[in-house]
């Protein structure tokens, strides 16, 4: 029997409506705690909003904000640590990206791989709109060889191997932004993490877990999805497939299995849930099951409760 998934803890922040004199001291307060510590500049009133989603060890985000600069420098290290590595997903405006490396500009499209413990700065002349992700060392250890001081890089998502980071930014994008979707899969972005941070080459078996979870996540609710498709979108044989996803102790039916059932927990465990019109064989089938009786004999099976009584609480 498993335990009840843990809820993505979702949070809004913006600083539409507050002081014009407050609003940088106040965003930059809000960082802090919601991802990582910066010094923030803007030359009018900052004009910012923030939808962040924190996962056991992960933190998500999508912000979007008028033009401003932000910097991390030793003094924020020192203030506010964070061995973590950082993505950010840049989805309209320019940005110019400066550390020991030397500087250069990130462009909607691109994906910036960084290190937190590392001072840096970024420049929003025109302003922004980006996904943020970030996650500490301590989580990625054991996925690949991860080298202890992680160089700055940029990459487009149309470049080979950018397939990673565009499936990165589209599962944030899920999370963050607005109507009902399935929790993100945390062990899903830190395979797609690793993959950007030490290449594909270095993490072959990580890059086809996550190429094979990445597109289960976004045909999670085709009843027709297969082994046979996801090892198709993966690259890889079937064969293979299975050996990827028994190493973590598993299978691919059980995977997507244990993913519908997630989501259709968190459906019916939302507090408006129990106000809707929908029927938990409505719920079923948004999950992807084809069957209501079979949905909620394994949803009993896999909670230790009835679908029926979590709809009504």
């Amino acid at each position: 029997m498993a335990t009840k998934p843990a809820a993505a803890e979702r949070k809004v922040f913006s600083t539409a409506g507050l002081p014009a004199a407050r609003r940088i001291e106040r965003w930059e307060s809000h960082n802090a705690a919601a991802l990582i510590g910066l010094d923030v500049r803007a030359a009018g009133p900052l004009e910012a909003t923030e939808v962040n989603v924190q996962l056991p060890e992960v933190r998500l985000a999508r912000v979007n904000g008028s033009a401003h600069a932000v910097e991390r420098t030793p003094e924020v290290i020192g203030r506010c640590p964070a061995d973590s590595i950082a993505v950010y997903l840049t989805l309209s405006g320019d940005a110019s990206f400066t550390s020991a490396d030397g500087t250069r500009e990130v462009h909607p499209g691109d994906a910036l791989v960084c290190a937190t413990d590392q001072p840096f700065a970024r420049w929003f002349a025109r302003g922004l709109e980006e996904l943020v992700v970030t996650v500490p060392y301590s989580a990625l250890l054991g996925r690949a060889d991860i080298p202890r001081l992680i160089r700055p890089a940029t990459m487009s998502f149309a470049a080979p191997g950018g397939q990673y980071a565009r499936a990165l930014a589209r599962l944030t994008a899920r999370a963050t932004g607005p109507g009902s979707a399935p929790p993100p899969d945390q062990t899903t972005v830190l395979d797609l993490v690793t993959v950007l941070a030490t290449g594909r080459e270095s993490a072959q078996a990580t890059a086809h877990r996550a190429a094979a979870r990445c597109h289960i996540a976004e045909h999670l609710t085709d009843p027709s999805l297969s082994a046979e498709q996801v090892a198709a979108a993966a690259g890889i044989s079937e064969r293979q497939l299975s050996r990827v996803f028994a190493a973590d102790g598993t299978s691919v039916p059980r995977y997507i299995l244990t993913r519908r059932l997630q989501f259709a927990y968190s459906i019916l465990s939302a507090p408006q849930a129990a106000d809707k019109n929908e029927t938990v064989a409505d719920v079923a089938a948004r999950c992807g099951f084809t069957s209501a009786n079979y949905f909620s004999h394994v949803f009993r099976q896999h909670f230790g409760l009835r679908a029926s009584d979590l709809h009504r609480v």
